[in-house]
């Protein structure tokens, strides 16, 4: 499905990105849209239910890849060696992608984010995807053997144990998601050329403190794919979902929210807190997919889900885009996101990997400026989202948190 979903990408070697066919469009009168200053919540609801649908499917799709991740772990907990190991790594990496997608349904605390003030209930998403992480509190590091929860024999390993500690007193005391089993598969990366080099021998069972280790695994990897089955639940077209709540809100509103998300994940959380950040500071430690070397990859899937949600695609779902109403609303947007997403696929595809390397290179190396440029060319794709809502008629922001 990951595949699927990369085929719906920006091509820079075929023709420009054109609006969907007219069967797909609605019936909007772009004079008469223009001269009303947007559009009516009526005449958006179309793309709202289709932007639903999408989000349910990436969801879905995600949900399934962890859960064959999860099939690989339990493999390789079975019969632990360099083979099942390898396969449980490549399992997390496959997993990832069609994640990193889903985070452009961020930023308007629906159910991967939302915060309820009275109750203290919160999305799932710091439990998912929480990052930087401190690796010495799950496990031994590098200069402490005995370090982390794994080794601390007076503390139970359950899913309790292990909530309960999840960043109380400090927010990189980070226990579950994708980076703690990131961290546990690969262990720290002190290799220039490539990954962590975690042994498998590290899982056998019944040798040091390795079933604790094996237990963490599991109980971790267990909470990520009930936490996607959550959010898939919650996305999926039933009376009582988010999903069923959100298409009967204000069409409007809920327009600019799903640009203000897109506009949000491109210049404050990309260009500034996932890359920029670690630039500044050359140190790998905030680099995001340290442990695996994929960070790159991290971001090439999060600008394919700003695409997704602009051109309605995902996997074979080929829904109704944005891009068919914006082109005919006013062209010269339109050419302009698609100008936009061009050029930080391209600067996203220029940047070289593993990422750590170019943290490591001089100030005025090559490596770092071809990173400047994607940082840009991410802010000025967030700016084109902003213009896009007076287009529309709806209230675009770029949010930090």
């Amino acid at each position: 499905m990951v595949g699927q979903a990369s085929a719906n990408s920006l091509d820079l070697h075929s023709e420009p990105l054109r609006p969907k066919s007219e069967m797909q469009r609605s019936p909007v009168d772009p004079a008469v849209a223009l001269a009303m200053g947007g559009l009516e919540s009526d005449e958006l609801q179309p793309y709202v239910e289709s932007y639903a649908e999408l989000v349910y499917r990436n969801y879905q799709d995600s949900s399934q890849q962890v859960d064959r991740m999860g099939a690989a772990i339990a493999a390789f907990l079975a019969q632990p060696n360099a083979t099942t190991h390898a396969a449980a790594q490549q399992a997390w990496v496959k997993a990832r992608q069609s994640y990193l997608q889903t985070e452009a349904f961020r930023f308007y605390e629906g159910p991967i984010d939302f915060v309820n003030a009275e109750t203290g209930q919160e999305g799932p998403e710091g439990r998912i995807n929480a990052w930087p992480m401190n690796e010495a509190f799950i496990d031994y590091v590098k200069g402490n053997p005995s370090s982390g929860i794994i080794n601390n024999k007076g503390l139970e390993i359950s899913l309790k144990s292990i909530l309960d500690n999840d960043q109380v007193s400090d927010e990189a005391d980070v226990t579950t998601g994708w980076h703690a089993i990131e961290f546990l598969l690969w262990g720290q990366d002190f290799n220039p050329n490539g990954p962590g080099q975690r042994s498998y021998q590290d899982f056998v069972s019944d040798r040091g403190n390795n079933n604790r280790r094996r237990a963490y695994l599991q109980l971790v990897t267990q909470q990520l794919l009930d936490d996607l089955s959550f959010l898939e639940a919650e996305w999926m077209p039933r009376q009582g979902s988010y999903r069923a709540e959100f298409v009967q809100q204000d069409a409007q509103e809920t327009v600019g929210k799903i640009f203000t998300s897109l506009a949000t994940l491109s210049a404050f959380e990309m260009s500034s807190e996932r890359i920029a950040v670690a630039l500044d500071s050359g140190n790998q430690e905030d680099e995001h997919s340290c442990f695996s070397d994929t960070t790159h990859q991290d971001f090439v899937f999060n600008a394919l889900g700003i695409q997704n949600v602009y051109l309605g695609n995902y996997g074979d779902y080929d829904g109704l885009g944005f891009d068919e109403l914006v082109a005919r609303l006013d062209p010269g947007t339109h050419q302009r996101i698609v100008a936009a997403l061009g050029e930080t696929e391209r600067a996203i595809a220029n940047i070289n990997a593993p990422f750590d390397q170019v943290l490591a290179s001089s100030p005025d190396s090559d490596a770092r400026e071809e990173v400047e440029q994607a940082i840009t060319a991410l802010e000025n794709q967030a700016d084109a989202f902003v213009a896009l809502g007076s287009v529309l008629g709806v209230n675009v922001e770029i949010l930090a948190e």
